[in-house]
Order: structure tokens, then sequence, then C-alpha cells
């Protein structure tokens, strides 16, 4: 299963076999091996053994401590990474109270108007792309703020169509 670590911004491709026991993650490549004993988590890549405490996790967004050093990484699967790659957006980056355009396509309905309180996952706009509406839900609980484009309008990917304006 191939995922990405993102970690003080810097992204590196992992590819794990589990079957196997076979990891490639940027340089390194061998096999691992990842254990629970009494609460407390252990890695081993290769022959060289890692203790790692104090997961704390929230969705995507890791937090650990591994040889006691602390460390923060953002893991994103095979299908966040394509969903990305189409100009979805999902998790926090769908938080950022703009509603893009994931596709080409034309509006068939704005579903709201400027100073609507919305919430997260509310339907705000129909979307006809590649021959199928498309719902377009809000990534955020919010007021509209302003609307950007129209009924009938064809639209390129990442443009943008409204903005919200977070609650919270």
């Amino acid at each position: 299963m191939k995922f990405e670590a993102i970690i003080n911004d810097v992204t590196t491709e992992v590819d794990l076999d589990s079957e196997s026991s076979f990891v490639k993650a940027g340089e390194f490549s061998g096999t691992f091996e990842f254990t629970k004993d009494n609460g407390r988590f252990f890695l081993r890549l290769g022959t060289k053994l890692h203790k790692i405490d104090n997961v704390h996790y929230d969705g995507s967004e890791i937090e650990f401590s591994i040889d006691g050093s602390w460390h923060k990484v953002s893991v994103r699967d095979e299908q966040e990474i394509l969903l990305d790659k189409l100009g979805f957006k999902t998790g926090a980056a769908a938080a950022e109270g703009t509603l893009k355009a994931p596709m080409p396509g034309k509006i068939l309905d704005i579903l709201v108007k400027v100073g609507d309180e919305v919430t997260k996952d509310q339907p705000l706009v129909i979307l006809e792309a590649m021959k199928m509406e498309n719902e377009l839900k809000s990534p955020v609980d919010g007021v509209i703020a302003s609307i950007d484009a129209e009924a009938g309008q064809s639209l390129e990917k990442n443009t943008p169509i409204l903005e919200i304006d977070t609650v919270g």
C-alpha cells in the first residue's frame, strides 16, 4: 500500500507491503516489524529497534515520540493522494472556507445565497461534470460571504464558486 508522510513540510513516499514485511520510505528500503507490548509500540527497521510512545492522532495527523524524540506527521493514503490529484479536497484541506470546482463542469444550481448559514456537508451547489450531477458540499460550518459564480456558468477545475466565513 502506498502512503505519503509529510514531516516538517517534506513529503516522503512510503510503499508498505504488510504480507512480505517490506517497506520503502524515502532512501530506506528493507524489512519491518511493528509490535505492541504493554501499551508501548516497537518498530524494527532492518536490524534497528525503535520505541514509540505517546501516540496521539487526529484524523491523518499523528503525534508521537520515537526513541525519545517528538514528531508530528501528516499521513495520506492512496485514496487521499488520488482525490488530491483529481482536484478534490479532503480533511483539513477542505476546511479553508473556499468552495472551488473540483473538476471542469457547468453549474446547474446554487442552493444558497449570501448571508445564509450553512453546516458542514450541507449541499451548496449542483455541478454537472462528465454527464453526472455532483453535489458540492460545505467543507465547514459558516456563513456564505460571497458567491463568485452563477447557474449556467461553465467552470474550469479549481475555479472559486463561493466563500464561506467559518464559524467557531
